[in-house]
C-alpha cells in the first residue's frame, strides 16, 4: 500500500484528491490507469507550456524593469542611427549646437566639428580638471589665452570661443573635420577626432532640427525647477531667440520649422537641469516620464503653430 505523505511535510498537500481516493471504498485500480494517448500528450506538453509561461513572465518582468528602472538617459536620432547619452551630455551637446547654428548662424558643419571635438576632449562633460590648466567641454587653457578659468568653465562661453577660433581657420568649410579640429585645438593627438565623426554627426543632426522629435529623454519627476524667466534668459543666451514667460510656461516663435525644432530639442536636452516637464513644437510634444516612452514624441494634446514652441515647467 502506498505510504501516505504527512501534510506537515509540505506547505500544502500534494495530489490531495488522489490521496483520499486510495481510501475510498468504491475505489478501483482501473480508475487510475492511463487514459489514452490524448492524456499522455497533454502530460508531455504541460512542462513545455509551463516553461514557455515562465519565459514569457520573465520577459515581461525584464521589460518592466528596463522600462521603469535604470539610469536617466537621452536618445538622439538621425535617420537609422542613434546615440544614447546622459542628460548632462545631451544638455552640453545642445548648448554647443545652438550657440553655433542658431546664435551665431553658422552652418551645421561648424556644429558638427565642435560637437565631435568636445566628444574627444571631455566626452561632452564640463570637466573642472584636465591636462595642466585645461578645463571645460573643450579643455581650453586659460594660460593660452582662451579666457579666465571661470569663463572657459562656462559651456556657453567655451562654445563661443571654439567657434571664434574655428572661423579663422582657412577653408574650414571644406576641409576634413579632424584637420580643422586640430587647427583649433592644437592637440597632442591630432588624429583622435576622426574616431568620433559619426557620433558627432548624429548628435548634431538630431539637435539642429533636421527631423521632428529627434531627441527624447527618459527622466525622473523633477524635484525642483527653474522659473520661466530663468529659462527665457538661458534660451536667449544660447540661441538668441527672445521668448516670453507666462507663469510656468515659456513660449517662443522659431520663425521657421527647423529653428522651432532646434528650440524644442534644446528644451528637452535641458529638461533635467531646468525641471521642464512638457515641450510642444507644432503638433508634436515630448512629455517627461520615467519609462522608455520618454525617448519619443507623441501627437500634441494641445498643438501650437508650426513654428511655435511651448515649454512647460514643474
Amino acid at each position: 500500500m502506498p505510504r501516505r505523505r504527512r501534510a506537515e511535510e509540505h506547505d500544502e498537500p500534494l495530489f490531495a484528491d488522489d490521496e483520499n481516493a486510495w481510501h475510498d471504498d468504491g475505489f478501483t485500480f482501473e480508475e487510475h490507469q492511463p487514459r489514452g494517448r490524448g492524456v499522455r500528450l497533454v502530460g508531455c506538453l504541460l512542462p513545455l507550456v509551463l516553461v514557455a509561461a515562465l519565459g514569457f513572465g520573465g520577459w515581461q518582468a525584464y521589460q518592466y524593469l528596463s522600462n521603469y528602472f535604470g539610469n536617466e538617459s537621452c536618445l538622439l536620432r538621425s535617420g537609422e542611427s542613434e546615440e544614447k547619452l546622459t542628460p548632462e551630455q545631451t544638455a552640453n551637446a545642445a548648448t554647443i549646437v545652438t550657440v553655433g547654428t542658431t546664435l551665431r548662424d553658422l552652418p551645421r558643419y561648424a556644429a558638427n566639428i565642435a560637437v565631435t571635438t568636445a566628444i574627444q576632449e571631455s566626452k561632452l562633460r564640463n570637466l573642472a580638471y584636465g591636462d595642466r590648466d585645461s578645463v571645460g567641454l573643450f579643455q581650453q587653457r586659460p594660460s593660452q589665452g582662451w579666457g579666465t578659468l571661470e569663463q572657459v568653465a562656462d559651456p556657453v562661453y567655451a562654445s563661443g570661443e571654439f567657434y571664434r577660433h574655428l572661423v579663422q581657420v582657412d577653408g574650414w568649410q571644406t576641409r576634413p573635420l579632424t584637420q580643422v579640429a586640430q587647427e583649433v585645438q592644437r592637440s597632442g593627438f591630432p588624429d583622435a577626432y576622426a574616431d568620433h565623426e559619426t557620433e558627432g554627426r548624429v548628435m548634431t543632426d538630431a539637435l539642429s532640427g533636421s527631423a521632428p522629435g529627434a531627441v527624447g529623454c527618459r527622466l525622473d519627476p523633477p524635484t525642483e525647477s527653474s522659473s520661466a524667466a530663468q529659462v527665457v534668459t538661458k534660451l536667449r543666451e544660447q540661441t538668441g531667440v527672445r521668448a516670453q514667460a507666462d507663469g510656468a510656461t515659456v513660449s517662443a516663435d522659431g520663425g521657421d520649422v527647423t529653428t522651432a525644432r532646434t528650440l524644442g530639442t534644446w528644451a528637452v536636452a535641458h529638461a533635467q537641469a531646468e525641471g521642464i516637464t512638457r515641450v510642444t513644437v507644432g503638433d508634436r510634444e515630448w512629455v517627461r516620464q520615467r519609462g522608455r516612452a520618454g525617448w519619443s514624441w507623441q501627437p500634441a494634446r494641445d498643438p501650437v503653430g508650426a513654428t511655435d514652441v511651448r515649454i512647460r515647467l514643474g
